[in-house]
């Protein structure tokens, strides 16, 4: 792995350790690809790396400031990435049916009001035999992040609630076993799961903006338990790839 600059921003060295197990995961899929939609991608964090791979990249996402700054950076790269105003709602109305190689659903499906219908919805605008990356917030790690912070109560509420329960303004959280069936109703074939930010939420970041080569030996250990099942529950987020 490249070493850290010391020009990279606190911001920048927790981002990679937030980031990379998804990056390495998605890239193989992405690599050999035509067409990338990505919904809800907002200023391009993602839709820019993958369209310096060469892939024509299409970012539907509703808020106009968003979609303005996708637009700079996409130009200041020079990469192919077209912005759309419109959510997994209105997908349909934007977008083709059977247009994408890849589609990417990274932090939407916790706020949408049917998570299946959502699904079905993607399902849709892919090409037979293309590829959904799915990351979605996972709720065992948010009764402990309540835990910890001293949210006892929270904490309680979330640990007894019911599949499909929203959590505040976070949307709804989902089990590794819950997210598995509603992948499976929708008609896809997972092909890879991962634990993401397993340890990188819990890490202090003063230990990172002071500790030279702290954030590449986290990423490492991101990336040495990101396919192990057990720490599953441990991961802020869960990435599924789907067929």
């Amino acid at each position: 792995m490249a070493p850290e600059r010391p020009s990279e921003r606190p911001s920048e060295r927790r981002s990679a350790a937030r980031t990379s197990v998804v990056w390495d995961a998605l890239r193989p899929a992405v690599e050999g690809a035509t067409d990338v939609l990505d919904i809800g991608g907002g200023t391009g964090g993602f839709a820019v790396r993958v369209a310096e791979l060469g892939a024509r990249v299409t970012v539907v996402d509703p808020s106009p400031d968003a979609l303005a700054a996708l637009g700079r950076r996409a130009r200041e790269l020079d990469v192919a990435v077209e912005g759309l105003q419109g959510d997994l709602s209105t997908l349909l109305e934007v977008v083709e049916p059977e247009s994408a190689d890849v589609v990417l659903c990274h932090g939407v499906l916790e706020v949408v009001d049917d998570a299946a219908a959502a699904l079905t919805t993607l399902r849709t605008v892919l090409r037979p035999g293309g590829v959904l990356s799915l990351l979605v917030a996972q709720r065992h790690a948010a009764v402990v992040a309540r835990a910890m912070a001293g949210h006892f109560g929270q904490a309680h509420a979330l640990l007894d609630a019911a599949p499909g329960t929203r959590d505040g303004r976070s949307g709804v959280r989902f089990t590794a076993d819950e997210l598995t069936d509603l992948v499976s109703g929708a008609g896809f074939e997972t092909t890879a799961m991962h634990g993401v930010r397993v340890f990188a939420d819990l890490v202090p970041g003063s230990l990172l903006d002071l500790e030279p080569g702290s954030t590449g030996a986290l990423v490492e250990l991101e990336r040495a338990v990101a396919s192990r099942p057990e720490y599953f529950p441990l991961a802020a987020q869960l990435h599924f790839l789907a067929r």
